[in-house]
């Protein structure tokens, strides 16, 4: 049978302690200046090396050239007492959960008085201290106090609060502390080097995290993982499979669907994670980091958010911070709110599915929220469509817009409210609007003149429109990516250039301005009849090469293309330059 990897990579001299510098610094030079303490309380969470270095401080007392923080390793006590070693008659190890008892303490106090056998001291390691019982901590009282000048007391425990005042007063207390996440897993990639086993790239982050800082923890499920590897390794699948957490593409097309608002793709994605066999309290836990995450992305560069989540490629990062800018802050910080609410909720849920669905519904709804934070999500979506950047107070009231007939004007909360039910979420749009002007204190802000900048609004969201159109019909998009542009728009109608006649009828025939105007809804916020014209003179790109790319995106079904995309699939033709006829 093979020693676990914990038991096999345990210290025995202070600098192989990781993470814990505070705690074997000071030790260490305790041991150097001969200045050591006849008790000592070790404390912090399971797995960061209390027990172990207390052994290591037996060793370091008790070596022939010690007091010394390096043993010489060739001494009968230092043999005696490495790391998997048979121990040391004068180091006696107890677990205070089962010698707990006043009796167990007072034989303990009796045999202390007896010098050691063969070393310098003789050195009680008492483990899980806090359980030590109120009867036998005052009976060791006394003995910790006052010890004789061979006894050394060194006290471990997760819980230092539950041990007497009496005894933490009269000792030396060292916290331990987790294991950063840099460090512990640096830690176990060699770890991995040792034992000869290839791990794909990812697994590493997902055994740190598994441990909490842990490096028992992380040492026991890298031993499960390394255990069962094949030829070719550990394989990220596999990893992901065996320690439970929710693959990043399940998180990244959940990330994708909330910025799009996309409800068929995030339920979709949630039915792919139940039939996978993850937990749906795992993956709103996920959902929570991955939203947490995001939120720092915004906040910082993403090269700067490298010296935070340090255990994300590059790749990773660039795909988040699209994500972030895509939702924005608001909708970040309200989702947040919603998946922690929701995962307290499925504690002791007899459905978590429902819930976690129910949480999904929430994310992607913020018309019906009347909170605060509903508020802003509102109002920052306004921002986005209408084309709105936040302005300074100060500034306000001198962007007045020019005075016109009323009939000019549009609300600008009208395109968003049209998107919902026109009975109380048209009325909750309304309070919005007047929320928005009272804090701009802009009197003419209200309304927006429709104007030449309006049609380079849209023609910037034009892009977001297409890509809406080829998710309902790919005929339509089509004919649109390459040869359509937007020339104008009024109270009622948005015109569409076509480049030329064949595809402005086959727009016409095919009902696609249908599909263009839902298109236009749900993107813009703007219900309006689309008119198509023929204008060869459009350009819908601003370089050829930009018109090459978005060729090369167009479908490969010759019946679907027209011009230059016809060109490009059919005889292989590349645009080179083009021309406008006047």
């Amino acid at each position: 049978m093979s020693l676990a990897l914990y038991r096999k990579y345990r210290p025995s001299v202070f600098a192989d302690v990781i993470g814990q510098e505070h705690v074997t610094v000071p030790l260490s030079n305790a041991l150097e200046s001969g200045k050591t303490h006849h008790a000592y309380l070790f404390s912090g969470p399971r797995g960061c090396g209390k027990t172990s270095s207390a052994r290591i401080m037996a060793r370091s007392l008790n070596c022939e050239k010690g007091p010394t923080p390096n043993p010489c390793g060739k001494c009968q006590s230092c043999t005696d007492l490495v790391a998997n070693g048979p121990g040391s008659i004068d180091v006696i190890e107890l677990d205070a959960a089962t010698h707990g008892l006043v009796d167990d303490a007072r034989d303990l106090r009796d045999k202390a008085f007896f010098a050691p056998v063969q070393s310098k001291y003789k050195i009680y390691i008492i483990d899980e201290a806090h359980q030590l019982g109120p009867g036998a901590a005052n009976a060791l009282l006394k003995v910790v106090e006052e010890p004789p000048a061979h006894v050394i007391f060194i006290f471990a425990t997760t819980e230092p609060e539950k041990l007497i005042s009496t005894i933490r007063s009269r000792t030396h207390h060292y916290p331990f502390r987790l294991v950063p996440p840099g460090i512990l897993g640096t830690h176990l990639e060699k770890v991995c080097e040792s034992e000869g086993v290839k791990v794909a790239k990812g697994v590493i982050p997902l055994v740190v995290r598994a441990s909490g800082g842990s490096v028992r923890d992380a040492l026991s499920v890298l031993g499960q993982l390394l255990a069962g590897a094949g030829k070719d390794g550990v394989s990220y699948e596999i990893a992901i499979q065996l320690l439970g957490f929710t693959d990043g593409a399940l998180l990244d097309d959940a990330m994708d669907a909330i910025s799009a608002r996309d409800g068929a793709t995030l339920f979709k994605t949630v039915d792919r994670v139940i039939e996978s066999g993850h937990d749906p309290r795992r993956f709103t836990q996920d959902l929570l980091e991955r939203l947490r995450d995001l939120m720092i992305v915004d906040a910082l560069e993403a090269t700067n958010a490298n010296s935070i989540l340090r255990e994300l490629p590059d790749d990773q990062l660039e795909r988040m911070r699209v994500q972030a800018k895509s939702i924005g802050q608001a909708s970040l910080s309200r989702a947040a709110d919603i998946a922690a609410e929701g995962l307290t909720q499925m504690r002791g849920a007899t459905a978590p599915r429902l819930i976690l669905e129910l949480i999904c519904g929430r994310i992607l709804l913020p018309m019906g929220d009347s909170s605060e934070a509903g508020l802003l999500v509102r109002i920052e979506r306004l921002e986005r469509v209408e084309s709105i950047a936040p302005q300074p107070r100060a500034a306000a009231p001198a962007a007045k817009a020019p005075t016109a007939d009323p009939a000019d004007y549009i609300s600008p909360v009208t395109a968003e409210a049209k998107r919902e039910v026109p009975t109380k979420a048209a009325k909750a749009k309304e309070e919005v609007a007047a929320a928005v002007v009272k804090e701009e204190k802009a009197p003419a802000a209200p309304e927006r003149r429709i104007d030449s900048m309006d049609v380079a609004g849209l023609r910037r969201l034009w892009p977001d429109v297409i890509e809406n159109v080829k998710k309902r019909r790919r005929l339509t998009w089509s004919l649109l990516s390459a040869s359509a542009q937007i020339l104008g728009v009024d109270e009622k109608i948005i015109t569409i250039g076509i480049v030329n006649a064949g595809a402005r009828d086959s727009f016409v025939r095919s009902e696609s301005d249908e599909i263009l105007r839902q298109a236009f809804i749900e993107v813009v916020g703007l219900d309006r009849k689309i008119e198509v014209t023929v204008d060869p003179s459009i350009d819908t790109t601003s370089t050829p090469e930009a018109r090459a790319v978005r060729t090369s995106e167009a479908p490969t079904d010759a019946t679907q293309l027209s011009g230059a995309a016809l060109l490009a699939a059919e005889l292989g033709a590349t645009v080179i330059s083009e021309t406008s006829h006047d």
